[in-house]
């Protein structure tokens, strides 16, 4: 049964496979807690407005109060 190494060889640089691997997860880690959950200021609602009303694109297209009163 052949034995595969540990070692990773890129560009005439030896490697460990583990300790690249045990790096990343530190640094992946590292990431996680610097990038912690900011809590929110209010909480957080469903849009209960029609389709038509919930982007502002969609509304420029729609005819609204003020134009409907003015026909």
């Amino acid at each position: 049964m052949p034995r595969f190494s540990d070692i990773l060889i890129v560009d005439g640089h030896a490697f460990s496979w583990k300790r690249l691997c045990d790096l990343r997860r530190a640094q992946l880690e590292a990431e996680r807690k610097a990038h912690a959950a900011q809590l929110a200021l209010f909480e957080a609602h469903d849009d209960c407005r029609p389709a038509t009303e919930r982007t502002a694109a969609i509304r420029y297209l729609e005819p609204g109060l003020l134009e409907l009163i003015h026909r």
